[in-house]
């Protein structure tokens, strides 16, 4: 089948390798504009323009697909069948949505209509789910809301974080999508139910700041959801602290303050959060420096039982 790609992060990576490994003909590929990254703000093409130059597929870049008229002619001059959109990241008109034969089909990672938006994989965990999904939807104009071909279910992993929910997904994901593909004269779209729709808008840096009052188990939430970005982060002695791991344990401390560090040993930082129950800082990213050991950081600078992370 003749295939018109839209994708821009490693997370659609997998979608594309599977197109042309199940002998697709991706005939353009389309992501979004080279963006400055790093210290130096050095431009910086995505994983998706990246993967399409290394395997010869023509690539093109528009800065607002909606009022570029030149990226429509390139699509329609290419022939899809059918676009498939994985976290593309703009918003595609109806020109192009609707030019295929079988249109535009969608990779979502949630069960919609659970979690329309942007960060549906964040929003699953923060929110404490047990499980969640992929869905492939045909796209319509409105956000995530298009008629639904194909879902599939996992159990989110007690300690799973964004970053390796999302690799698990986009894998499911592409699987699922070559299913769809090869079914897709036998399948019927099934329109969502609106009524019990949920929303996963984009997350800010500021959600990423502990309040160590809450409770171990949200701490805990914050931490998985928030990584790789915008990272779950607190301060100690005015430094400010990324905590990339850690765990709730068991047990009560009712006698320490929220934000109190209890105890210190090679496992970390031992914290009392709201409630009374403890969460283990395992390893830490200080500012300005490299990742490392909760355990190490305290040698480092010092920390022992007493000293208390603001909030």
């Amino acid at each position: 089948m003749k295939v018109v790609f839209f994708g821009s992060p490693a997370l659609a990576l997998p979608s594309l390798n599977a197109l042309l490994s199940a002998g697709h003909e991706v005939k353009l590929v389309v992501t979004q504009p080279d963006k400055p990254a790093g210290r130096g703000k050095k431009l910086t093409p995505p994983p998706v323009k990246i993967f399409a130059l290394e395997h010869g597929l023509e690539v093109i870049q528009p800065e607002k697909i909606r009022k570029d008229e030149e990226a429509l002619e390139k699509i329609k001059k290419a022939g899809p069948e059918v676009n498939v959109v994985v976290a593309y990241g703009q918003i595609i008109p109806a020109s192009i949505i609707y030019y295929p034969r079988y249109k535009s089909l969608n990779v979502h990672f949630s069960l919609l209509p659970k979690y329309r938006g942007a960060a549906p994989v964040a929003w699953a965990i923060l929110n404490g789910d047990r499980f969640t999904g992929v869905t492939i939807m045909q796209l319509n104009e409105k956000m995530d809301e298009g008629p639904i071909l194909a879902r599939e279910m996992v159990e989110i992993l007690p300690r799973e974080n964004t970053q390796e929910l999302e690799t698990r997904l986009s894998y499911l994901g592409a699987e699922l999508l070559i299913k769809t593909l090869n079914q897709i004269d036998s399948l019927t779209p099934v329109e969502q139910d609106h009524s019990q729709a949920t929303y996963a808008p984009k997350i800010t840096k500021e959600q990423g700041k502990i309040d160590w009052s809450e409770p171990a188990e949200v701490i805990d939430r914050k931490v998985r959801a928030f990584y790789p970005w915008p990272g779950a982060y607190t301060f100690l002695n005015g430094l400010r602290l990324e905590i990339l791991s850690g765990q709730v344990l068991p047990g009560l401390m009712p006698e320490a303050r929220p934000g109190e560090i209890v105890r210190v040993d090679k496992a970390g930082l031992y914290v009392r959060c709201g409630g009374g129950n403890l969460y283990l800082i395992e390893k830490i990213k200080p500012e300005g420096k490299k990742e490392m050991t909760a355990y190490a950081f305290s040698l480092g600078n010092k920390i022992s039982t007493g000293a208390f992370f603001n909030f």
